[in-house]
């Protein structure tokens, strides 16, 4: 018994203060935990979208796109109606490099100036290489 007070004795102050800190981040984590679980807004619903083109108006249970489904062609070549669907890569004769169908790069690429790959392996072989900005 009396190690254990003569050990009180000696780190009292310290022990006191470490505990009074361990509540202290305790309380205020609590209180920060508690303030931001009151101020969840919720989400922002458009639900005319009249004016807007490019936007269709869904229901909230519909705006999630299902999970572990591979993107149609048409998806994955979105707006650019000049690439033909069956391209997996495209490239510009007036270019050496091969982009993605959906890459920004692709979709400036004029109509008549369009080379279609159906593999990466048919670009290279080509004389194509990958761009940077769109193949990593």
């Amino acid at each position: 018994m009396g190690k254990i007070k003569e050990f009180w004795q000696k780190y009292e102050t310290k022990i006191v203060l470490l505990l009074g800190l361990i509540l202290v981040t305790g309380i205020a984590f609590e209180a920060g935990y508690l303030k931001g679980k009151s101020q969840i807004e919720s989400p922002i619903i458009f639900e005319n979208t009249q004016n807007c083109p490019q936007i269709e108006a869904k229901s909230p249970e519909n705006t999630r796109a299902p999970q572990n489904t591979a993107p149609t062609q048409e998806t994955v070549l979105g707006a650019s109606s000049a690439i033909p669907a069956d391209c997996m890569f495209v490239g510009s004769k007036n270019s050496t490099k091969y982009h993605l169908p959906t890459c920004s790069s692709a979709k400036r690429i004029k109509a008549e100036n369009i080379v279609c790959f159906k593999s990466a392996e048919e670009a290279k072989s080509s004389g194509y290489e990958p761009s940077k900005d769109c193949i990593k």
